[in-house]
């Protein structure tokens, strides 16, 4: 009778851990997906502003020699990502293909001019920076004006910093939600072992050597359920990455390292905190309100 007692009880125990380290699984996969979210957001928005081109248009009496030399120049500018030179015969041959006529002919000249399309570092895609560069590159000879829209990057700087305090805030309260969901939990699974701390404390057991396999405990389902979040993790990705495959621009397996890093230091410090706090309640109850 005793054996079957134990047993069951032992069954209920394993029960009440599996329960636990599933629903805290579930929690850190919400954390898990919300960083992901904000670090494509990051990549997203760099990728954006990247891609703002500053059209530098070359003088037509400068030398072939002079405007090379000021594109190795620019290459080395700090603020510059990359440039692409654009003379005015490959520039009709663009127009033309857009058009689907050869307006040179009908014209009889060319009225393009040879460009630079520059490409500035995101950092620097800011109508405070882009006019620092412009005063300083304006003084080359070889350039004759430097044109960007400024209306719009400042619109592309004010969204990107609007949608990054939503999701600032988004995490911030998705994270509090978390913490105290995983504190329910772990409080919910403590409590079917209430009579068990009490009966160590009475036959004399300290508080920490008490604490100490609860401590343990928590830490190994925090481990085990960070690694479920970020197993479904990476499946998502694989499976996002085959159904768009243009998502891989936005890949940083650095940054995904980090969330996934965090993950598991958030899985352990959440169980390992709420345990404590949770036994330590239990240790200082008297033995009858166990019962209520």
């Amino acid at each position: 009778m005793e054996e079957f007692e134990v047993s069951d009880a032992s069954k209920k125990t394993k029960t009440v851990y599996i329960s636990t380290i599933i629903s805290i699984a579930l929690v850190l996969l919400m954390l898990g997906l919300l960083g992901l979210v904000l670090v494509h957001a990051k990549n997203l928005s760099n990728y954006v502003k990247e891609n703002i081109v500053l059209n530098i248009i070359v003088d037509e009496g400068a030398k072939e020699t002079d405007v090379l030399a000021f594109q190795k120049e620019l290459n080395q500018n700090p603020a510059v990502k990359q440039t692409q030179y654009v003379n005015k015969e490959l520039a009709a041959r663009n127009l033309t293909q857009d058009l689907g006529e050869d307006f040179v002919n009908f014209l009889g000249y060319n009225p393009l001019t040879s460009t630079f399309d520059v490409y500035l570092k995101a950092e620097y895609a800011n109508n405070k920076s882009i006019d620092e560069l412009k005063a300083s590159i304006s003084k080359n000879p070889v350039v004759k004006e430097v044109v960007y829209q400024s209306s719009l990057i400042d619109m592309v700087n004010k969204n990107i910093n609007t949608i990054g305090l939503i999701i600032l805030a988004f995490a911030a309260l998705l994270l509090v939600i978390a913490i105290a969901l995983i504190n329910n939990t772990i409080r919910l699974a403590i409590y079917s072992q209430r009579f068990l701390i009490k009966s160590m404390q009475l036959v004399g057991a300290t508080k920490n050597f008490i604490r100490r396999p609860f401590l343990l405990f928590a830490a190994l389902h925090g481990l085990i359920a960070a690694f479920i979040a970020i197993i479904i993790l990476l499946a998502t990705l694989i499976y996002a990455r085959k159904e768009v495959p243009e998502i891989i621009i936005l890949n940083n397996y650095k940054e995904f390292g980090f969330v996934f890093v965090g993950l598991i230091i958030i899985g352990i410090f959440i169980t390992g905190i709420s345990t404590w706090f949770a036994v330590s309640r239990y240790l200082r109850l008297k033995s009858y309100h166990l019962y209520r």
